[in-house]
């Protein structure tokens, strides 16, 4: 039967989960890795790389590199302008406003981008847990308007995905932590992610998890962290050489890479040393980049953005109409949440509650929405879910003003009906203006669509009466419609701003997508090549150990430089037919130690009768991905 799995499509990295014996479990990549990063490469050669493959060049290839999609997914052009300038690749203007990456001659949709993330996830998640993956529930965050919901859906279907539900990323780290939830709590839940900031206060217990409200800055991430660590490192070197690292795309690459690093160490050490030999060049040679950052700078640099939690959580304590004191427990949930000044904060403002710190903060969201997809396939029982909407809906009315139909933080799926009339006498048709936002002036709010009624009977002012209906389904997808209450009259409409890809472009992309099946099939195998080969070579340089002098000096010499050639051939990343006949040649070298040593030679560190195969237990490392 085919999985249903979880995935935490961040920012920065990505988190797929499943279900395994009953309980949800964050399952590991092809390389490994319980995490993927959602980087995509577009090569000079034709490859797409996905994960950390596409991170490790990203230095070489700063514009085919793709980050941080998810800051642009959903989003018009004219909306992404503090964005644009914060990547090393080109963010250019697509069909009807839309977003586009620009590689090459090659533009490429958020959507896309993403879909080839969630394609890896899915299919290393496939291998590992030996059958197929085609449904998934996938998080978003609290904040995230009905177009950027729309839009990762279309990624998911794009990557082959039936997309069962979309849900908050704070929903799905209180359902993770509320499974085994027995007393009811009230519970902060507050997600400082890779690019967006979320915090949630939910209701706990009974097998009810429900959301009370929801508020954040989609705008506020761990990127940014990374970001004022780059300015201040490059506003440093610019002083001490008169070259400003920013300008140039492969130094901008590494100085992020570096300044990401350091953020994690800062977070366990009061300062960590920063070295980038070679960063740079001029008329007088190499530059390198070698300073130590403490803590407190780090802390000095970025406080501002700390300050920036605040308002979100007063908001949202406020929409709950609850008191610091009211909160029962406080969840953390994303990496930066390891950050102390970040968990300093959270005291504060929670009088002085001690967040809980037993649930991962990268893993939590993916199990959570692991748990949902059990529960939608009926494998898990007595668990409620009860999600919001995090922005009012509503239409303009007479002077330019919105009227809301649906408030914001109302439990979703959620249906209502309100009625309106005419403006003018005889007006035989209305304008439906659907609007998304808190602003009393309508122009002040986002449009999401509108649409015309017409063949309404000719009266006075205010006689006709329109009952509009707004119905968000649980996925956050709204559909509005408008009748005639006299005439019978009706238009319906699926937000047509929903989403930036038409019908046909989310096909084109489906149909590309299972064109780079083949590709993305032949890169696996290479992995997979590489990591055998990588194997064998570390099980011959153990056994070599183990033997000691008892293995002939022809046969050791022979030994050494194949497992010498087998991690050059891996370093340069040789063809597969190379690695194959590399793998073949240590395989008859390994199994012909023992006999060039002679049979009464017992290797070291290992009793006489030992199972030979106990030597292979290094191999876990290189298959985990492998069907259990």
């Amino acid at each position: 039967m085919a999985k249903a799995v979880g995935i935490d499509l961040g920012t920065t990295n990505s988190v797929i989960a499943a279900t395994e014996d009953g309980h949800p479990t964050v399952l590991p990549n092809a390389e490994g890795s319980r995490t993927t990063p959602s980087v995509v490469a577009f090569t000079d050669q034709g490859e797409r790389l996905v994960g950390q493959l596409a991170r490790r060049q990203a230095i070489l290839n700063p514009k085919g590199t793709i980050y941080s999609a998810k800051r642009f997914i959903g989003r018009r052009y004219d909306e992404v302008g503090s964005e644009i300038h914060a990547v090393s690749f080109d963010v250019v203007e697509g069909p009807q406003g839309a977003v586009r990456f620009q590689v090459g001659d090659k533009q490429y949709a958020p959507e896309e981008v993403s879909a080839l993330v969630l394609r890896k996830l899915v299919t290393d998640a496939a291998k590992h847990l030996g059958e197929k993956v085609t449904e998934a529930v996938i998080t978003v965050p609290a904040y995230f308007n009905d177009a950027q919901r729309q839009a990762t859906k279309d990624a998911g279907r794009i990557a082959g995905l039936e997309v069962l539900r979309i849900i908050n990323e704070p929903t799905a780290a209180a359902l993770a932590y509320g499974l085994d939830k027995k007393a009811n709590e009230t519970v902060l839940v507050f997600d400082l992610g890779g690019g967006t900031f979320d915090v949630s206060i939910l209701d706990i217990g009974e097998g009810v998890v429900e959301v009370r409200a929801t508020s954040g800055d989609g705008h506020l991430g761990g990127d940014d962290f990374d970001r004022r660590i780059v300015d201040h490192l490059a506003d440093e070197f610019q002083r001490d050489q008169g070259i400003d690292l920013r300008n140039d795309p492969q130094a901008l690459q590494r100085l992020f890479e570096a300044a990401e690093k350091a953020k994690v160490e800062l977070s366990a050490v009061t300062q960590t040393t920063i070295s980038l030999p070679f960063v740079t060049a001029d008329a007088t040679g190499p530059k390198h980049l070698n300073t130590t950052l403490m803590r407190s700078t780090f802390e000095k640099i970025t406080a501002d953005l700390v300050e920036r939690c605040i308002a979100p959580v007063k908001q949202a304590l406020e929409d709950a109409k609850l008191r610091p004191a009211d909160i029962d427990e406080v969840i953390l949930v994303g990496g930066s949440t390891r950050m102390p000044a970040v968990q300093n904060l959270v005291r504060r403002l929670t009088d002085g509650k001690d967040p809980n710190m037993t649930v991962n903060p990268d893993e939590v969201v993916a199990i959570g929405a692991a748990a949902q997809a059990a529960i939608i396939k009926g494998e898990v029982q007595d668990v409620v879910l009860l999600d919001v909407t995090p922005l009012s809906l509503g239409v303009e009315t007479l002077g330019g003003l919105m009227t809301k139909v649906i408030e914001r933080n109302t439990t979703i799926p959620a249906r209502r009906t309100e009625v309106f009339s005419t403006a003018e006498d005889n007006q035989n048709a209305v304008d439906i203006v659907v609007l998304q936002g808190e602003r009393e002036r309508a122009a002040d709010n986002r449009v999401l669509g509108r649409f015309r009624l017409e063949n309404i009977r000719p009266a006075p002012r205010g006689v006709p009466q329109i009952e509009v209906t707004f119905d968000i389904d649980a996925n956050g997808i709204l559909n509005v419609s408008a009748r005639d209450k006299d005439t019978g009259a009706e238009q319906r409409i699926t937000i047509s701003e929903s989403s930036n890809l038409d019908k046909s472009e989310i096909e084109r992309m489906v149909a590309d997508a299972e064109r780079h099946r083949g590709e993305d099939a032949r890169l696996r195998e290479t992995i997979d090549a590489r990591n055998e080969l990588d194997s064998v070579a570390y099980r011959v340089e153990r056994r070599l150990e183990e033997l000691g002098d008892a293995v002939p000096v022809h046969e050791k010499a022979r030994a050494g430089q194949l497992v010498e050639e087998a991690r050059q051939a891996i370093e340069e990343e040789a063809p597969i037919d190379r690695l194959r006949a590399l793998n073949g040649e240590l395989q008859q070298v390994y199994h012909g130690l023992g006999a060039a040593a002679g049979p009464s030679v017992p290797p070291q560190g290992r009793k006489e009768g030992a199972p030979a195969g106990t030597d292979d237990v290094i191999d876990a490392e290189f298959t985990t991905s492998e069907p259990e």
